[in-house]
């Protein structure tokens, strides 16, 4: 299990002590997409989603679960996040929407998850608020393309 953090000599889940670590500014991007039917993408770019406002609870949503990371991933450390932003972009060429995510904070740790986390919540949001119209969305290349900070530095997705 060398080189896997989240495990002990034994093979054992545990929390990894970042107390040792020093406190740095940290930054995450993630992206990923949502694609649906063409009718789906009109109704949420047209605003006639029965729903409501599909874009905008989408990025509140997002925001949420970046927030709420280290309840749902069990070996997340709670942080400090201090700037969480998920953009939205229409892609009618998918036809769907495009999603990035940013998360930054000063701590001892990476904000990969958040921003992982944020993008994912917020497909799913989407598609929750859209699903009775389009049960065949798919969700994919949720990824992080930035991460920088600590002792690792920089890594950017090519």
């Amino acid at each position: 299990m060398s080189g896997l953090t989240h495990f002990d000599a034994e093979g054992h889940a545990h929390m990894v002590d970042v107390s040792e670590k020093a406190v740095t500014s940290r930054i995450a991007t993630a992206e990923g997409y949502i694609k649906m039917q063409r009718e789906t993408f009109d109704l949420i770019t047209e605003g006639r989603a029965k729903k409501g406002d599909v874009v905008g609870v989408a990025r509140l949503a997002g925001i949420m679960g970046a927030k709420k990371t280290p309840e749902l991933i069990p070996l997340c450390h709670p942080l400090p996040v201090t700037k969480v932003t998920v953009d939205l972009t229409q892609d009618p060429e998918l036809p769907g929407l495009r999603i990035e995510a940013t998360v930054k904070t000063t701590g001892q740790t990476g904000v990969e998850m958040e921003a992982l986390t944020a993008v994912s919540t917020c497909a799913l949001t989407v598609y929750d608020m859209v699903k009775a119209v389009d049960k065949g969305m798919e969700i994919g290349g949720v990824r992080v393309i930035l991460k920088d900070g600590g002792k690792s530095g920089r890594y950017e997705a090519t």
